[in-house]
């Protein structure tokens, strides 16, 4: 979808990487500038670098750094992930690339580029305590908690990055001037409550954790198995939520008449406890199999690549002797092949000597 388009990516940690890692995966072109000095930090085989190509620079160097500008001079955008100032303090920021004014300059921080915070140093329980997002993590009384990585690092920012890097490169294209991409991890992940918060029109909303429609229910939420594994449970609309009490041998029990009746819940969340603790996990999967009651079992990534339905659509692959989940979105029905991972510095000769023969 993307072939044609340069991205430049300089080497940073999280979710910069995996904009880059995205658009790799789209067909764009992705040369990453790393490091040549190695730190505590430095992955060898980064499943993040698929598909890209690697080149080693030393960005204090003066030869370097202007290795680094005609890479960036050739290409539609570049992406950062560094504080406010540090790419300027190279010589690399946007006023310093006025060469290309197509250019798009996709910077990704965790606070933004400006404000009280900008400069400080943070990760991404920081960024979404703040911003709202961590605040109807887990059930009430225990501390809020969400998957690693996914709701700011991936969602709020990487995810954000790149859809704000498409937009200005079609502006670009239109228009004929490049952007600056100001992606906030504060932002994105402020954005992503929009459909949480849309609720509070239907007085299904509450800031007190585990009253809203979505944060806790007994009808919204896991459960433990008798082999101590875990089931998920969300059926939130009428026709689900009477077919899952059918099945539970519910339908029939006072308590669960009025769904949304909050001074049950507590109750409710008791008796499916007790319900779900009396079969395995696998007993449970074949009961709810080809059913519309929204329930599924909570599985590791190597017990997901060997679901069915995965397995199926060849959501996880082994490649580069790494587990990792392949392209996504589809097109067409069909998923995009993911590139291997580079070496650090492999493609040096290829790239400067495209350098020298577009100079010349």
């Amino acid at each position: 979808m993307l072939k044609g388009i340069r991205i430049v990516e300089i080497e940073g940690l999280g979710p910069t990487p995996f904009a880059g890692m995205m658009f790799s995966d789209l067909g764009a072109e992705v040369t990453v500038i790393h490091r040549k000095d190695k730190s505590i930090f430095t992955n060898p085989k980064n499943i993040l670098d698929r598909g890209k190509r690697s080149i080693e620079l030393d960005l204090k160097d003066p030869k370097d750094l202007e290795i680094a500008k005609k890479i960036i001079f050739r290409s539609d955008a570049l992406i950062e992930g560094f504080r406010p100032g540090v790419m300027e303090n190279f010589g690399l920021g946007p006023d310093d690339l006025n060469e290309n004014p197509l250019l798009v300059y996709g910077r990704m921080t965790g606070w933004g580029q400006k404000g009280p915070k900008s400069k400080q140093s943070g990760h991404d329980l920081n960024y979404i305590g703040l911003s709202g997002a961590l605040w109807y993590a887990s059930h009430p009384n225990t501390p809020p908690f969400t998957p690693p990585a996914l709701v700011g690092d991936v969602g709020g920012g990487a995810l954000y990055l790149v859809i704000g890097v498409l937009s200005a490169i079609l502006n670009a294209k239109a228009s004929g001037r490049g952007s600056v991409v100001d992606a906030a991890i504060v932002d994105g992940s402020a954005h992503m409550m929009n459909l949480f918060m849309s609720l509070q029109s239907s007085g299904m909303f509450s800031e007190e954790r585990g009253k809203s429609l979505l944060d806790g229910p007994p009808w919204s939420r896991c459960y433990r198995t008798s082999d101590d594994l875990w089931i998920s449970v969300q059926c939130l609309e009428p026709k689900f939520y009477s077919e899952f009490l059918e099945i539970m041998d519910l339908s029939d029990h006072s308590k669960f008449k009025n769904q949304l009746n909050k001074e049950n819940w507590k109750e409710m969340t008791q008796i499916l406890e007790d319900h779900f603790l009396r079969k395995s996990l696998q007993e449970w999967i074949k009961i709810f199999d080809q059913t519309d009651s929204c329930v599924a079992p909570v599985l590791s990534p190597t017990q997901s690549k060997n679901d069915p339905h995965m397995n199926y659509r060849k959501t996880w692959v082994d490649d580069d002797g790494l587990l990792q989940a392949t392209a996504a979105p589809r097109f067409n029905n069909r998923r995009e092949d993911i590139g291997k991972i580079p070496e650090r510095g492999q493609h040096k000769d290829l790239i400067l000597s495209e350098l020298e023969e577009e100079k010349l």
